[in-house]
């Protein structure tokens, strides 16, 4: 089978089109080859923290793969049948293990596979979504769709050392469901905080912040606040709410300044009130490109991550997909193919 070739400078051309593309060739069967692999970035091609779940994947769905090595410009995943797998593995860095998850979660799931791995590297890290989002929001969405895994959070890593561990255990998907995620109707959130090596008082203004910025907006709050063992200083929130036609979730990590963060998690999750959050949105497009009825989610902005998945999964799977402006904000709708394994 000729491998289907996609442009990986396409959208916003950095790694998540790698890990669409990968993902859906394991799911489906059909081999990809992806070019121009982060064409206009500063350093173009592969970095290592790109590598690993590509590396995993191919491991569990023992394929021939190419090119996977540091700067490459270019990859070729051909996957085979799967197998059920117990692994250990360690970025090496802080990159982002729930990065690593956006690849093993749906795969593993949809080839009717079971994964039990134990990663080290980052939790809570700059440009990823942290291990709480992944384990109660995405967790949340997925098991809507008939995806089920768990994940535990034994030590949190934060930037730029790492050494975060997290357990993870993902399951055979039995049965694909159609969604609608379309206006939140809640108003009960829950609020994370773990943090390490930072003042308490500090964190509990920023959480009390939060909170007023919450019950402003009539939201019922319940909240926690934990130390946890890192290697280095870092903070993380998390505030999130699900009900029958929504999943959303907001969250933020210390980087320079912690003076802020409450205020601005908090309105970032008040702002995303339709049915999914921005950053779930383009989570969510894998598993629907797989399903033949039709799903619908609706999303406050549009994002390049969103685009770009759209982008791969109709290259993949053939589905169909529409975006419509509404007043306040945009409705994806995509008709999913049922020519894969995920069935």
């Amino acid at each position: 089978m000729e491998p289907i070739k996609i442009d990986g400078s396409f959208g916003e051309g950095g790694g998540q089109i790698i890990r669409s593309a990968v993902t859906l060739s394991a799911i489906t069967g059909r081999p990809v080859e992806i070019e121009n692999i982060r064409k206009n970035r500063k350093v173009p091609g592969l970095r290592p923290q790109h590598m690993l779940g590509v590396k995993i994947l191919a491991k569990i769905c023992q394929a021939k793969v190419e090119g996977l090595h540091v700067n490459s410009t270019s990859l070729k995943f051909v996957p085979s049948s799967g197998i059920d797998m117990e692994l250990r593995e360690d970025v090496g860095t802080a990159g982002s293990i729930p990065l690593i998850l956006q690849v093993l979660i749906p795969a593993v799931s949809l080839v009717k596979k079971r994964l039990k791995i134990s990663i080290t590297g980052g939790t809570d890290v700059p440009w990823s979504p942290t291990a709480d989002y992944t384990k109660f929001v995405l967790g949340k969405a997925f098991s809507t769709i008939g995806i089920d895994f768990s994940l535990d959070i034994k030590k949190r890593g934060y930037y730029p050392k790492g050494g975060g561990l997290v357990e993870t255990e993902i399951v055979p998907c039995k049965t694909l469901k159609p969604v609608s995620f379309t206006k939140r109707t809640t108003k009960s959130a829950k609020m994370l905080c773990s943090y390490h090596k930072m003042s308490r008082n500090a964190i509990e203004n920023e959480i009390n912040d939060a909170k007023r910025t919450l019950e402003v907006h009539d939201f019922n709050v319940e909240y926690s606040i934990k130390e946890e063992t890192a290697l280095d200083k870092g903070c993380s929130i998390l505030i999130f709410s699900s009900d029958d036609t929504s999943v959303i979730g907001s969250d933020v990590i210390y980087q320079k300044n912690m003076e802020g963060m409450g205020r601005l998690v908090a309105d970032k999750f008040v702002e995303s009130n339709l049915g999914v959050d921005a950053s779930l949105s383009d989570m969510l497009v894998t598993p629907l490109s797989l399903i033949p009825e039709t799903s619908i989610f609706r999303v406050n902005h549009i994002t390049k991550h969103l685009e770009t998945n759209l982008f791969v999964a109709s290259k993949i799977t053939n589905c169909k997909y529409g975006i419509g402006k509404l007043d306040d904000g945009f409705e994806v709708r995509i008709s999913g193919s049922s020519d894969s394994r995920a069935q």
